[in-house]
Order: structure tokens, then C-alpha cells, then sequence
């Protein structure tokens, strides 16, 4: 096996992303520690729909605009018993000093071991100007109060795509 892994990379292949993550799916366990000092898990949220965007770095443009639009619809998602929660590789000192810097109003949980990004299939590898690395994909997962996935989306796109998720969470 360790062959195979290892002729794939020198095909330049993608290692394929975990599969699973799809709606009627069940999320799979995670513990991750917001900027505000807390911890949020799938376990403290049973019973509470969620989104949990993942994104690939704070203060990048496409990150920011992403985070920035979902603190806009923030007081829509709470109308609707809907927490919001972004996920990157960065520290807490990052994502305290990119909620500072953009008055963000939703929590930033840090990945840096990448195990929450792995398990829910969202960190692999990526090519930028012809260079290849490991890095996040830009996921948004709508889940309902049972821990089930209602709704993927995946490789997003920034525009629009908050209203979007806002529109899905609206069938809760």
C-alpha cells in the first residue's frame, strides 16, 4: 500500500478526500477550541442545528469577505437557532486578531493538527501556479439538530454563497 501512495504522488494524483461528508450523513466527532476561549464539540452541540464553514486562512480576501458575510447574516442565523462557526488551520492569536481587525461576529475555531478538516474530508492537496500542497478546501456543512448533515457544499465560491446557506437553513 505504502507503494501505491507513494507512485500516486509521483503521478502528481490528489490523495482522493475521505467520502462521507454528504447530507443524511452523521458528523463525524470533533473538538475544536474557539477564539473565545471556549470549546465547542458535536457533542455540545446535539440538539442545536450548525454550520460549520471551513476556510483556508484568515486575513486572505476571499476568507475575509466569507467571514464578513457571514457576520451580516449573523442576527438571521440566530433567528433561526442556527450557530455559525468558521474553521481554519490558524491559531487562536490569528483568529483573535482577524475577528479584531474585522469586527467579526461569528466564533473561529482552530484546526492546526488539521485532524477536524481530515475527518470531515476538507484538507488535501491543492495546486497554486503549478506548486502542489496540502491546504483546506473552502466547505460550508449545514447540520441539523440530530448531527446529520442536511446540506454540502463544497469547493465554494464566495459570492452568494452565505445567502445560500442562510436559504437552506431556513427548511430547518
Amino acid at each position: 500500500m505504502a507503494g501505491a501512495m507513494a507512485s500516486s504522488k509521483e503521478r502528481g494524483a490528489a490523495k482522493p478526500a475521505p467520502t462521507g461528508m454528504e447530507p443524511g450523513d452523521k458528523t463525524p466527532a470533533f473538538k475544536l477550541a474557539l477564539d473565545s476561549g471556549e470549546t465547542v464539540s458535536r457533542a455540545s452541540l446535539k440538539g442545536r442545528p450548525y454550520v460549520l464553514y471551513f476556510y483556508p486562512k484568515d486575513n486572505t480576501s476571499g476568507c475575509t469577505r466569507e467571514a464578513l458575510d457571514f457576520t451580516a447574516a449573523r442576527k438571521k442565523f440566530e433567528k433561526l437557532g442556527v450557530t455559525v462557526i468558521g474553521v481554519s488551520k490558524d491559531s487562536l492569536q490569528s483568529h483573535e486578531k482577524f475577528r479584531a481587525k474585522h469586527k467579526l461576529g461569528v466564533a473561529l475555531g482552530s484546526d492546526p493538527d488539521t485532524l477536524v478538516a481530515q475527518a470531515w474530508g476538507v484538507w488535501g492537496e491543492k495546486t497554486l501556479y503549478g506548486r502542489k500542497y496540502m491546504g483546506m478546501e473552502r466547505a460550508t456543512f449545514l447540520v441539523d439538530a440530530q448531527g446529520k448533515i442536511v446540506q454540502a457544499w463544497r469547493k465554494v465560491k464566495v459570492p452568494g454563497h452565505v445567502e445560500a446557506v442562510l436559504n437552506a437553513a431556513k427548511s430547518l
